[in-house]
């Protein structure tokens, strides 16, 4: 390729790249998420109906953990957090931040960005900014505690009250007396009394992100219970709820015969399925029954 050629295309490239920190754009988020075939935000990031989040809040981890795996999708849970309520379970979408330590040539360009769009603070806050209802925010802080203190208890405030959710941060907070009196969802590995680092920078917005263990695409649905965290892929979530639904009428029935037909069985002849034939016939029977009634009462089909 000659010289002319090259400064061209880059050139051209300079011209159509977003001038902010590195993102997906519209068309790569809908590539990278194509099995989503659902609503989506302007910006091409997935957006999972209301009334499927609201019955993620009738699951558990492990009913999440049934499908995923056999999905393909065995990088998408994390734990060994700190858990603000644990009582509280944190479902949304999410929106994902990437953060770096700080290198003058990358960190100014992006700031210099910024403030050409009107960015009023080019630091954590450029982010929280873009969040809306339901959204969950997920920053990846490398684990950093001092100084990789995401947000204290006014930007947590207002990440609550715009968010109606709350956050995931593989990094730290700060004011944790004023944050645990919000009633929202937040992950995060420690505390410090510390303001969030100059020495950070955001290298991301709406990209892959990872946390701990998972891998986090924009749109995910994050799901946190008392245990840990799970990202789940958009296109996944139906069919965790239908699962889930078969899981809770088999421990239903299960756990009926265990408290009140103990002198008749032993555990391994109920758990994890019935061996004895007209004992499972009768277990097919009770599923087919309670499924019925349920889609009944959802209106699906």
């Amino acid at each position: 390729m000659n010289r002319k050629l090259a400064s061209f295309l880059l050139l051209a490239a300079c011209a159509t790249a977003p001038a902010q920190v590195f993102t997906l754009s519209k068309d790569q988020l809908i590539k990278y998420t194509e099995k989503w075939q659902g609503e989506r935000f302007p910006d091409g990031r997935p957006k999972v109906e209301d009334k499927l989040l609201q019955k993620m809040d009738g699951i558990s981890a492990e009913e999440i953990w049934s499908v995923l795996p056999g999905e393909g999708y065995r990088n998408q849970y994390e734990g060994d957090f700190r858990i603000l309520h644990p009582e509280k379970k944190l479902i949304g979408r999410a929106v994902t931040v990437q953060f770096m330590p700080a290198r003058p040539d990358v960190k100014g360009p992006n700031e210099a960005d910024a403030r050409a769009k009107g960015v009023i603070n080019p630091g954590n806050q450029r982010v929280i900014d873009m969040l809306q209802d339901g959204d969950v925010l997920v920053a990846d802080i490398y684990g950093k505690i001092e100084g990789g203190t995401l947000v204290g208890d006014n930007l947590a405030t207002y990440i609550y009250a715009v968010t109606h959710k709350g956050f995931v941060v593989d990094g730290a907070i700060r004011d944790l007396d004023g944050i645990s009196e919000i009633p929202m969802g937040a992950y995060f590995r420690g505390v410090h009394p510390t303001p969030i680092s100059q020495e950070l920078m955001i290298t991301g917005i709406n990209v892959p992100v990872r946390i701990g263990n998972a891998t986090v695409l924009p749109g995910d649905v994050v799901f946190g219970d008392r245990e840990g965290v799970y990202f789940v892929p958009p296109h996944l979530v139906q069919k965790i709820l239908t699962n889930a639904d078969t899981l809770h009428i088999h421990d239903e029935w299960t756990q009926d015969k265990f408290l009140h037909e103990t002198s008749k069985y032993k555990s391994s002849e109920i758990y994890g399925s019935p061996h004895d034939p007209k004992v499972k016939a009768e277990y097919q029977e009770y599923l087919k029954k309670k499924l019925e009634e349920l889609h009944a009462k959802d209106g699906s089909k």
